[in-house]
């Protein structure tokens, strides 16, 4: 049988759980929310890349705080069990 022809049978399962990458999805979205927020108070005091106007660093603060408050209340309910 060559790997291009489908296989007879059940589904092999591939042992991996939704549950632990959708774990690790939404706190990534929370670690990165909080770098960005970081970054963008750097930015917005001009301690980091000072040659970027204030703005870009209050954006990057907004940003960022969807992601840590907002993104992942939205991911569990969209990844929810059916009830």
């Amino acid at each position: 049988m060559t790997p291009s022809e489908p296989q007879d049978g059940p589904p092999v399962e591939s042992g991996r759980d939704p549950a632990k990458a959708r774990f690790a999805a939404i706190n990534g979205a929370r670690v990165m929310g909080v770098a960005s927020v970081i970054i963008g108070m750097l930015m917005a005091t001009n301690r980091l890349l000072p040659e970027f106007p204030d703005w870009v660093g209050y954006i990057l603060i907004g940003s960022g705080l969807l992601d840590v408050f907002v993104v992942p209340t939205v991911l569990a309910r969209k990844w929810r069990s059916p009830r």
